[in-house]
């Protein structure tokens, strides 16, 4: 029935209060059970009409309550004006319930800020002295306090903003004031200066955000470690056969990644259960760069090409002994031709920078493994020749860890992890040769949700990064990390 007019719905509501003043006053019971029977049916009007309003139809007014008797003395304190029942003030209430939700928040709305800081301090138990003036010190290409004096390190400031500008476009952006730079007029070298290291924008091609584009400069795809957030990754450094192929991680350039739906289900388990992924960088990437390296200037008309793959595989059907348990294989490959820095300026030969690499992850759920390997060719520094040309490299490492839970000082995640490489390190002047074989024993404990210590001892067998340095230092150190987030 449709809605009344207002003069037929005040005659009615007159024409009510006539009947039910009339009425005789039902016992106390009889009105228990006619109150009951009166709020049903207003709920039952409230559904229809809100069924009603869902379907795009003209509301039905509620049916006349004047058959339903009420105590007299409720009828009286409504007679003075048109009855102000119930029943008419619903569909008001109803339409606000259906109100149609506010437009999207603006673009600078869905941006938030946050970031993470390391605090590093290294402890050298003994190391052997050089043999001589030209001998390798323990040095680390990852870490600069790793030296004679020591000291704390602001190992890393980072301070991110991320969010997404538009429904298909997201924006990335990073900066590290844990940086370092050499004094204009001397060698001296001066800590926390702020550098660029990522700013990119993700252009979503399906709703789902399964296929983007990525515009700008980013982690190149090679090596899981690599593309693994420092504030996640459990030992200190990464690897250095690893990092090798792209030390500083970056590079300007433009990447297609897909992601299945179905490897990013697994991966949303993973997250759940605070695994420590690699980051989204799809399940299979294509990329071309400049190749120079990270805030470098580009050398030569060529492109780095670079193709990656990797593919979680749910181990469930295995038994209950492998129930929840994921095992990732994937690899990656660089197609590279790169120009160092000599002594003398920018090298002005092209050298090949060819690599292949893959890698294997059990997550620890308890007990876990992770390996990664790579080989191929990459400028190094020759000592019989006194000059750079493009030799064989290889390497990798194997890491076992298992995730104890919660215990009385935290969640804690010890491990043990080999490394070993041979092969050229060419972010360095002249790309020198590497030769490293290291133990790292440790354990991450995370005191509180923001705060992570890490405590290592390392046994470091390594040749200065430096090719007026000969020879190989070994040394046993205590490495500690305090990480917090933010």
């Amino acid at each position: 029935m449709a809605i009344k007019s207002k003069s037929q719905r005040a005659g009615v509501g007159i024409a009510t209060a006539i009947v039910l003043a009339s009425c005789p006053v039902p016992a106390a019971a009889q009105t228990v059970q006619e109150l009951q029977r009166q709020i049903d049916e207003l709920k039952a009007q409230i559904k229809a009409l809100t069924d009603a309003q869902k379907a795009a139809v003209v509301p039905a007014s509620p049916s006349p309550v004047a058959a339903v008797p009420t105590p007299a003395p409720q009828v009286a304190a409504s007679t003075p004006a048109p009855s102000p029942t119930p029943a008419p003030a619903q569909p008001q209430r109803v339409a606000v319930v259906a109100k149609p939700p506010s437009a999207r928040a603006p673009w600078y709305e869905r941006l938030r800020l946050r970031g993470y800081t390391q605090l590093r301090y290294n402890a050298i138990l003994d190391d052997h002295e050089p043999l001589s003036d030209t001998g390798s010190r323990l040095r680390s290409v990852h870490d600069s306090s790793i030296n004679d004096d020591g000291g704390f390190l602001l190992r890393r400031v980072r301070l991110v903003l991320q969010g997404d500008i538009t429904d298909r476009l997201q924006l990335y952006f990073q900066h590290d004031f844990g940086a370092a730079v050499n004094n204009q007029s001397s060698t001296e070298r001066r800590e926390n200066f702020g550098q660029l290291r990522d700013v990119y924008v993700d252009w979503f091609l399906d709703p789902e955000r399964r296929l983007r584009l990525r515009f700008g400069q980013s982690k190149v795809p090679f090596g899981w470690e690599n593309l693994q957030s420092s504030s996640n990754r459990l030992p200190l450094d990464r690897s250095d056969a690893i990092n090798s192929g792209v030390p500083g991680e970056r590079d300007v350039g433009v990447n297609v990644y897909y992601t299945p739906d179905h490897v990013q289900a697994i991966w949303d388990r993973l997250t759940k259960n605070k695994q420590k992924l690699f980051g989204n960088y799809g399940a299979f990437g294509l990329a071309v760069y400049n190749g120079q390296g990270t805030n470098r200037t580009e050398r030569n008309d060529s492109l780095m090409k670079v193709a990656m793959a990797t593919w979680p595989f749910a181990l469930d059907g295995l038994g209950p002994l492998f129930e929840g348990q994921v095992l990732e294989l994937g690899g990656s490959a660089i197609f590279n031709r790169y120009r160092p820095e000599l002594r003398s300026g920018i090298s002005p030969v092209e050298y090949r920078d060819d690599r292949v690499g893959f890698h294997a992850i059990l997550y620890p759920q308890p007990f876990g493994i992770q390996t990664e390997w790579t080989t191929g060719w990459g400028p190094q520094y020759d000592m019989a020749l006194r000059s750079v040309r493009s030799q064989r490299l290889g390497g990798g490492y194997v890491q076992l860890m298992t995730d104890l839970g919660k215990t009385p000082i935290g969640r804690a995640i010890p491990y043990v992890r080999w490394q070993r490489y041979r092969g050229g390190w060419k972010a360095n002047v002249d790309a020198p040769r590497l030769e490293t074989d290291e133990w790292e024993l440790g354990a991450e404990i995370q005191l509180v949700e923001a705060l992570e210590l890490t405590l290592a001892y390392a046994r470091m067998e390594r040749r200065e990064a430096d090719s007026r340095r000969t020879g190989r230092a070994t040394g046993d150190l205590i490495r500690t990390q305090l990480q917090f987030t933010y």
